[in-house]
């Protein structure tokens, strides 16, 4: 079965000019170029499935991220999961699924959760393309390749400018996302923070709208994030450490527009020693068997009666 991308002419993905106000359709998955086919079913073997047991200490005490008189659930405890039914991924552009949420996606997966990802871009303003393929028509289909190895069974590409996200009201990446969750039914938003993204724009964007989208709909946002102030805590990935990083690996493999930028990244000079950097760990590295997160929302256990969030 096929995930939603942009519609076009069957089999391809469309121009940029035909996004304007995108539908969407699903694509079979033999509609993918021969050159980026899904790798046969041995590489990516079905995630066996597993309830979700709920963690996290209930509190009276509210921040400003939360209305008053709300029940707020602290981090969990270390190497704790939140709980969650659907997870809805949203990135910027093609490849942060995988190099920068990829981890953590593959453990919610492990865990039973429904996967979805949102792209708010085609990934065109990258300045590396290792294909003859225009950025905006490949990124896409790299996405998908790269969505099926993680788990993930929806897929959602809008067309709004890759590197110009702050140009957008905030609230209509909002609207498009709170239009994604509904139609996804997650209940768990999922970014990267954008105080861990250097000089990133976009990712800046895409946190603010999905922090407006949460607290209109009483929602949480996760981030998966690097060392700093605030709570924060380590999501343990266990004894499917090592199969979690291959199966990231893979995912980042299927950006095949990227490949040079991925050599480049993971020989150049001057590759980050801090445990929890945004780099994909090998194997045998201690740092591969956790991912640091915090809460941009907090979850709530209740709704206030108007439905709406203050403060």
């Amino acid at each position: 079965m096929g995930v939603p991308v942009a519609a076009g002419e069957a089999g391809q993905a469309s121009p940029p000019d035909a996004m304007a106000g995108s539908n969407l359709l699903c694509l079979p998955s033999g509609a993918l170029p021969a050159q980026l086919a899904a790798p046969p079913p041995e590489l990516h073997p079905p995630l066996p499935a597993a309830p979700v047991e709920p963690r996290g200490t209930p509190l009276t005490t509210v921040g400003p991220d939360g209305p008053a008189g709300l029940t707020q659930a602290q981090a969990p405890e270390t190497g704790a999961l939140p709980a969650a039914g659907v997870v809805l991924a949203v990135i910027a552009r093609p490849g942060q699924e995988s190099a920068d949420l990829g981890a953590i996606l593959s453990a919610f997966r492990l865990h039973g959760a429904g996967l979805a990802v949102l792209c708010l871009t085609r990934g065109e303003g990258s300045e590396v393309n290792s294909t003859c393929e225009r950025l905006e028509v490949i990124r896409p289909w790299e996405l998908q390749v790269a969505a099926g190895l993680l788990g993930v069974s929806s897929v959602t590409i809008a067309d709004y400018p890759d590197g110009r996200l702050g140009c957008v009201p905030p609230a209509s990446l909002a609207e498009h996302i709170r239009r994604t969750r509904r139609r996804t039914g997650a209940d768990l938003l999922l970014v990267a923070d954008p105080a861990a993204a250097v000089a990133d724009p976009d990712v800046v964007a895409v946190a603010q709208a999905a922090c407006l989208a949460a607290r209109q709909d009483a929602l949480a946002v996760l981030a998966r994030t690097m060392p700093g102030p605030g709570e924060r805590w380590h999501i343990q990935l266990g004894q499917e450490g090592p199969a979690v990083r291959r199966r990231q690996r893979r995912a980042i493999g299927a950006h095949a527009s990227q490949a040079s930028a991925h050599a480049a990244r993971d020989s150049g000079p001057g590759t980050s020693t801090d445990p929890d950097d945004h780099d994909v760990c090998g194997d045998a590295d201690p740092r591969a068997g956790r991912e640091l997160v915090r809460w941009l929302v907090p979850p709530v256990t209740a709704r206030p009666a108007n439905g709406q969030f203050g403060g």
